[in-house]
């Protein structure tokens, strides 16, 4: 099963790195394009480590992450709100190779490192989740034998993996040099909130404790914040 799993990722992110390549690219139409490169040597390589710890230390986990997307939803509201994610983020690569190949906006080189950087530690906050929660999936539902968890990252807020994505977020139209990409952040923060009101009704509902779990940990999103 794990041999399988195995091939699975495999060839799972082989086809996403081929549309990952495409969706930069293709919109830069050039590959004299080094912010590109680097944002995606930078987000592959942060991937796969992600994925060998997956593999190697947790790989139902792993399972779980790769049900993502509209299909792999229970509830109608999360199947809508999940078209909308993947439509966002795709804008969100899409739209900065499109603003850099017109030079809409100039983005220092040092920004655009930042910006790779913020990606790096995206996944790093999903490694911290991953040490302390085996059913953080990419679908809302709550499984059986699943419990609340409120240790590590979950000490701070309820929902750690949402805060990583902000980083994503941010990160993402940095590293690939546009400054407007950053005006799809609300947009996207709208969309994370209608699926963390809605993720928490299925929570209330179906995980024992998480009603005191919430009563303990104020912050849904960002510490000190909301």
């Amino acid at each position: 099963m794990l041999c399988a799993m195995n091939k699975k990722s495999i060839r799972d992110s082989v086809f996403g790195t081929l549309v990952f390549f495409a969706l930069v690219f293709t919109p830069a139409w050039t590959f004299n394009y080094w912010q590109g490169w680097a944002y995606l040597a930078t987000s592959i390589a942060a991937s796969l480590l992600y994925t060998i710890y997956l593999i190697r230390y947790d790989p139902a986990l792993l399972a779980r992450r790769q049900k993502v997307g509209p299909s792999h939803e229970s509830e109608p509201a999360q199947k809508i709100i999940a078209l909308f994610i993947i439509m966002a983020f795709v804008a969100l690569v899409v739209l900065p190779p499109l603003d850099w190949r017109h030079a809409w906006s100039l983005v220092p080189w040092y920004v655009s490192i930042i910006g790779d950087a913020l990606v790096v530690f995206s996944y790093y906050v999903f490694y911290l989740v991953s040490r302390v929660n085996s059913y953080a999936a990419a679908n809302v539902r709550v499984e059986e034998g699943q419990k609340v968890v409120d240790t590590g990252v979950y000490a701070w807020v309820r929902h750690p993996i949402y805060f990583g994505t902000l980083f994503l977020i941010v990160g993402t139209p940095l590293a690939l040099g546009s400054w407007y990409t950053l005006a799809l952040t609300p947009v996207l923060l709208i969309v994370l909130y209608c699926r963390i009101k809605s993720e928490e009704k299925v929570l209330v509902r179906d995980l024992v404790g998480y009603v005191e779990y919430r009563n303990k940990v104020k912050y849904r999103l960002i510490p000190f914040v909301w």
